[in-house]
């Protein structure tokens, strides 16, 4: 079964790219493609429409755990749209090597793995261990770009 039939079977939806606010300019891409890798840059949740994803606050203060993971599930699907758009079909993602998570942490948060599992377990249950077996880390950080609870950069490698 394809990637894209899994996400309608599980009924996800890829999101539309960031809607970004008035005046705000991206000065670079968001997914780059070099040789046989593609290097993701930072993505976060998003809405089906491109809008940014609520809850939004730090983890552990204004968010809950499964509200972080399932912040991490949305910055997956994020992710797979920009990789779907730069490589035209997301099968032509042969293995995922890495993947950087970061958490909008409240001081003494500390279950930063469980809330990057979100990210990780939807990759794995889409791609199988096979090509979505993946090297991470997660990590707190102090705040992330418009006060998001996650956001997630990565490596894949690709063929074709």
């Amino acid at each position: 079964m394809s990637i894209e039939a899994r996400l309608d079977e599980l009924g996800l939806v890829i999101p539309q790219p960031l809607r970004t606010p008035p005046g705000l300019t991206i000065p670079f891409s968001w997914v780059r493609v070099r040789g046989n890798r593609a290097y993701v840059a930072g993505h976060i949740p998003l809405n089906p429409d491109g809008s940014l994803a609520i809850p939004r606050g730090k983890v552990g203060r204004d968010v809950t755990l499964q509200e972080g993971y399932m912040a991490a599930r949305l910055t997956a699907l994020a992710v797979l749209g920009s990789l779907k758009r730069e490589l035209g079909e997301l099968e032509r993602v042969s293995a995922w090597l890495r993947v950087f998570g970061m958490v909008n942490a409240a001081p003494g948060f500390v279950d930063l793995a469980p809330v990057i599992n979100g990210f990780s377990e939807l990759i794995l249950e889409l791609y199988g261990k096979e090509r979505g077996l993946h090297s991470r880390a997660a990590v707190g950080m102090a705040e992330l770009p418009f006060g998001v609870s996650v956001e997630v950069e990565a490596e894949v490698e690709i063929s074709g």
